[in-house]
């Protein structure tokens, strides 16, 4: 999650306003392709023809597959639980268990502000491609986002509406809420309700801990709903 400076309650310029909402259009544009592909990944190929019912084959497929894609999901007490999950057809399904469980600590860190997930969720070399500006590189660089972003909203939570998975990757649609009662730059929040949206790609690799990823999120929202900023109407 991003948590770059931006101005206090001034009204940007139409110019200014248009640039950022070009800069936002294209990485937005990147982040949907990506879902885009996993959502192809997951639709699969076309089915070879059926087994007989009670065949080996059948055995096997019932065996290897669980019933729904959820079935797929940790539920230890505590840790998030995605809304729905999404698999490629012919995945291995013990490597996208893996995947998923990486998922919910991840998610569980961003839900809690709890950093003991996070560094059970991603490698000590760990790199962020979409890194903003001012933040660190490397797992050091969530632990300062969640710490900044849970200073203007203590309660923060974090949902998992989709997940998709292909292979040793997943894409997540995340919703963040809570309430802006904290400070931010300097400004005190006055109770606010803050809803927004955000977007992950997550690479795992070779092991079950994240090695690098891509995120979007809907920071504009975000600071209009805190009062942070006011944009200007296009002419």
């Amino acid at each position: 999650m991003s948590t770059q400076t931006h101005t206090q309650t001034e009204t940007h310029t139409h110019d200014t306003t248009t640039a950022r909402r070009r800069g936002t259009t294209v990485l937005l544009a990147a982040v949907i392709a990506a879902a885009a592909f996993a959502l192809s990944a997951c639709a699969g190929t076309p089915s070879a023809p059926s087994a007989p019912a009670g065949s080996p084959s059948t055995a096997a497929s019932a065996a290897s597959a669980p019933a729904n894609d959820l079935d797929l999901v940790d539920h230890t007490p505590g840790l998030v639980v995605p809304g729905a999950v999404h698999v490629a057809a012919g995945a291995d399904m013990q490597q996208a268990r893996a995947v998923v469980h990486t998922s919910q600590v991840l998610y569980t860190f961003w839900n809690t502000g709890d950093t003991s997930y996070l560094d059970q969720a991603v490698t000590s070399d760990f790199r962020d491609n979409t890194l903003p500006p001012g933040r660190p590189q490397g797992p050091t660089g969530p632990r300062v986002a969640s710490a900044g972003f849970r200073a203007a909203v203590p309660d923060l939570t974090c949902e998992v509406p989709e997940l998709y998975l292909t292979n040793d990757s997943f894409t997540a649609h995340l919703v963040f809420r809570g309430h802006f009662t904290g400070t931010y730059n300097g400004i005190q929040g006055h109770g606010q309700t803050i809803d927004f949206n955000a977007f992950d790609i997550q690479h795992v690799g070779a092991g079950t801990r994240i090695n690098e990823d891509w995120h979007l999120e809907d920071n504009l929202t975000f600071l209009q709903q805190a009062g942070l900023v006011t944009v200007a109407s296009a002419k």
